[in-house]
């Protein structure tokens, strides 16, 4: 396959759905999804299938055994990591063809020490309701990607 634009990595996925619609996502836009492990979940989760739907075989995937192995795997690669916890929005980064965009699982986020490292690449997406803690994984997953895709000319 050719090398494609972006990648959506995420990291320690919990909810088999979110990540069936993250791959559905990634099979439209010619994007590589990359799972980094734990999972919490098996790769033949029904409800992970249904959600992709018959898009599977169209999605350019990664599965990763860890953090540390998806970096051994990518040791250059430009991470954009997101987190609910962020200051900079989204749209203050100027996404390029080739950046990794990072997410963590649905309750526990991406790791601190992960977030710690890199902090000038760390980013939310601004939320205005104060009972709302955090966005869908799949959704802040679009959000951010078909901003980098627009930036980019691709949408």
């Amino acid at each position: 396959m050719p090398e494609p634009d972006f990648h959506v990595v995420l990291v320690a996925p919990e909810i088999p759905p979110n990540t069936g619609t993250t791959a559905r996502l990634c099979a439209a836009t010619a994007t590589r999804l990359h799972l980094v492990g734990p999972l919490g979940f098996s790769l033949e989760n029904r409800y992970l299938r249904r959600a992709g739907l018959d898009y599977w075989p169209h999605v350019d995937v990664e599965v990763h055994a860890d953090w540390p192995a998806f970096r051994a795997r990518h040791p250059r690669a430009s991470l954009r990591l997101f987190s609910a916890r962020a200051q900079r929005s989204y749209t203050s980064v100027r996404y390029r063809r080739g950046d990794f965009l990072v997410f963590g699982g649905e309750t526990r986020g991406l790791p601190a020490e992960l977030l710690a490292a890199q902090p000038q690449r760390v980013y939310t997406i601004p939320m205005s309701g104060a009972r709302v803690r955090s966005l869908n994984l799949a959704n802040a997953a679009a959000i951010v990607l078909y901003e980098a895709l627009r930036q980019n000319g691709r949408t």
